[in-house]
């Protein structure tokens, strides 16, 4: 078992590697230019990876397929996200879609 010390400070630890990380950016942003090109292609690299994600994280479970509840709510949660609603009716209205269809044993 871990003790309340070595788990105080590995908090700490990750709290100051976290701190470093969020303040290197800006500090070391003005020493470091990127080709115009380059900067386009991260912006695109973020948008993959988080699509990639979402995709991953609703269509799958485990190992296998998820059903077809879950990728429902998240298709309705990103049409009301890009439509500009607000955050709170996304989340309800995603997890709303999710549960009255798997009410309906739609799973």
């Amino acid at each position: 078992m871990t003790s309340r010390p070595t788990v105080v400070i590995a908090l700490l630890v990750l709290s100051a590697g976290t701190f470093a990380f969020r303040f290197a950016g800006p500090a070391l942003r003005s020493r470091f230019s990127f080709p115009k090109r380059a900067e386009d292609l991260l912006g695109a690299a973020a948008i993959v990876l988080l699509a990639s994600l979402v995709a991953t994280t609703a269509l799958t479970s485990g190992h296998g397929f998820s059903g077809f509840a879950r990728p429902a709510g998240v298709l309705v949660g990103g049409v009301l996200a890009a439509r500009k609603t607000p955050f709170l009716v996304v989340v309800i209205a995603a997890a709303a879609t999710t549960a009255i269809l798997r009410l309906l044993h739609v799973s």
